[in-house]
């Protein structure tokens, strides 16, 4: 598993081979769970690593983009329990459906994501949008590589995926930030519900 941040320089690639960074970001994820953004500073996380203050900023340059690269490893970890939960259903609408449900789900009940969207959604917010680039488009690469998949598995046209994933991504984004409306997606059969009218027919559209 790695981990891409951007900075000026271009993106940082953290490999399982990085033990010290592999060290920060373990630290970063306890502190930023435990006490959230605002009260944890990038010394708090290196104090926590046992690393210096410099060998925190060698590494991620900054505190948004140590943010950022914790956001991003656990996405990835979300991957993995993602893919294992709906690889065994037979259509890519009845994964996308619950997909969709799995993502609500998980992201409310996880210590960091849910905490934060809980506590401190004004600071999480520029993360997950306007400064959101990195976390947004590893999603979005992620889907549509799925989507293109079953595109070849199922037989479907051969049309760019791309769009169509980034849209399904900023639906799900949008309730997370904001679940209060019509649909109350804390309720996992409307939140099925409402994924197998409108987002399940997106896929033949």
């Amino acid at each position: 598993m790695s981990t891409d941040t951007d900075h000026p320089g271009g993106p940082v690639r953290v490999g399982a081979e990085d033990r010290t960074a592999l060290r920060i970001l373990d630290a970063a994820l306890e502190q930023f769970t435990l006490l959230g953004l605002r009260r944890s500073s990038v010394d708090d996380v290196a104090k926590r690593a046992g690393v210096s203050r410099v060998t925190v900023f060698r590494r991620f340059r900054s505190k948004d983009r140590l943010v950022e690269a914790t956001l991003l490893r656990e996405l990835a970890r979300f991957y993995e329990l993602l893919d294992a939960t709906v690889a065994p259903l037979p259509t890519m609408e009845e994964r996308v459906v619950e997909g969709f449900v799995v993502t609500l789900r998980h992201t409310r009940v996880h210590p960091l994501f849910g905490g934060l969207l809980r506590l401190e959604p004004e600071l999480v917010l520029p993360h997950l949008t306007v400064r959101g680039g990195s976390t947004l488009s590893s999603t979005v690469d992620y889907l549509t590589v799925h989507l293109r998949r079953a595109q070849k598995a199922e037989g479907r046209p051969g049309d760019d995926p791309r769009p169509l994933a980034e849209l399904m991504v900023r639906v799900a984004v949008s309730f997370l930030l904001n679940p209060a409306g019509c649909v109350a997606m804390d309720d996992e059969e409307q939140a099925r519900a409402f994924a197998r009218r409108y987002l399940a027919p997106l896929l033949a559209a």
